[in-house]
């Protein structure tokens, strides 16, 4: 049998979400372009304040996954950040380049976290 690598993957967040307490989902959007293309669109309300939106634009090459482009932005009830991962190329001086994060008044380098990471970063904020 061959591994679907896509649809494991997209299998695996929606799992993620579901073990998430006090998060209502207001959008899950898989949006398959192929079957190794996909673009998934996600936004969580957690508390019914606090939101999370999740972007990511993957593609399945040599067996694996590839990030073309992510953003996990959380914000408080104010719209105020709490904290973005992106790959925006907007910060050519960090190590790790075009990989960083968001934070309230700073933005650091930082490796792309597994949606999981981000789950339980933004559990713990709500703590």
């Amino acid at each position: 049998m061959v591994p679907n690598y896509l649809s494991d993957y997209l299998d695996r967040v929606e799992q993620a979400i579901q073990q998430c307490s006090n998060v209502d989902v207001e959008r899950y959007e898989e949006e398959i372009l192929t079957p190794n293309r996909a673009n998934l669109k996600i936004r969580l309300r957690f508390n019914q304040t606090h939101l999370l939106e999740i972007n990511e634009a993957i593609v399945v090459a040599d067996n694996q996954l590839e990030f073309l482009d992510y953003r996990y932005h959380f914000q408080d009830e104010q719209n105020r950040l709490i904290f973005r991962y992106d790959s925006t190329p907007h910060f050519p001086n960090l190590p790790n380049f075009p990989h960083h994060k968001h934070l309230p008044n700073d933005v650091i380098a930082a490796l792309k976290p597994e949606i999981t990471q981000v789950l339980q970063e933004a559990t713990e904020v709500m703590r």
